[in-house]
């Protein structure tokens, strides 16, 4: 059982720090397009740029695509969607010191699968009941939830938005209006303080006007100099070929997989 704390410690630590906390409400029963509507903007936001960015966000909800999301080195998910259907797969890989972990999951509507080292053993994969893990617990993907970075929901806390070229959008969130969000955890956002309530960002679209990038420049903590969060949307309408694992390859998760994640 050493091997399997071991992988259950660096997944609840890579969880919960970079990229897997997502929007801290529960799942829906179904995917659906996201919402996207502005929180109140300050008068200096661009009521246009406000709406092209809430649009594109929308369009995530119509279409298939891969997004990859990283935090500096330490941290990546990518992952393929295919949001009408509420289907996809990622991979989500956090680094450290002297450790690596690459976590591996698949959805299919409310049924999400995972592949954990120390845990699933081969060609195995576990089936996680996300009803046993609290809110705003993911690790990867999210029945009900069609993009693991929520970024409909991320850009309804902006406080300002403006227009900084063609295509390319500039503004500042506050994420104590959206903590859980992007994988940035209500700690987290406890832990920057005031500097929470204006975190600068940029995004830009595609020339279909779908979102390309957006990044956040994330306040520094300890008075180290944070890494930004870069999320980053392509191949939209692409063909997404996740299959469900046979049954004979599926096991129920154990208890020690929702207890290391803070569920029961």
């Amino acid at each position: 059982m050493r091997t399997s704390r071991l992988a259950l410690s660096v997944a609840a630590v890579a969880f919960a720090v970079a990229g897997c906390n997502a929007d801290g409400t529960p799942a829906a029963s179904s995917p659906s397009a996201p919402e996207a509507s502005a929180a109140a903007p300050s008068a200096s936001a661009d009521p246009a740029a406000v709406k092209a960015l809430s649009d594109a966000a929308a369009t995530l909800g119509t279409s298939s695509f891969k997004m990859t999301m990283t935090n500096g080195s330490g941290f990546q998910l990518t992952a393929n969607i295919d949001a009408p259907h509420g289907n996809g797969n990622a991979d989500m890989t956090a680094k450290g010191t002297n450790t690596a972990l690459t976590v591996k999951t698949l959805l299919f509507g409310q049924d999400l699968y995972a592949q954990i080292p120390g845990i699933t053993q081969g060609n195995t994969w576990t089936h996680v009941d996300m009803a046993r893990l609290p809110d705003g617990a993911n690790i990867g993907l999210k029945p009900g939830q069609i993009d693991p970075a929520n970024t409909a929901s991320l850009l309804s806390s902006t406080t300002d938005v403006t227009m900084a070229g063609e295509g390319s959008y500039a503004g500042t969130l506050d994420l104590t209006k959206a903590a859980g969000v992007a994988g940035i955890s209500k700690v987290t956002v406890d832990g920057y303080g005031a500097d929470a309530q204006k975190v600068p960002f940029e995004a830009t679209l595609d020339p279909q006007d779908r979102l390309e990038t957006l990044t956040l420049r994330l306040p520094a903590v300890d008075n180290r100099e944070a890494e930004p969060l870069v999320v980053k949307y392509s191949d939209y309408g692409q063909t997404v070929t996740t299959e469900r694992p046979p049954a004979g390859q599926i096991v129920e998760a154990p208890d020690n997989v929702y207890q290391a994640l803070g569920g029961k």
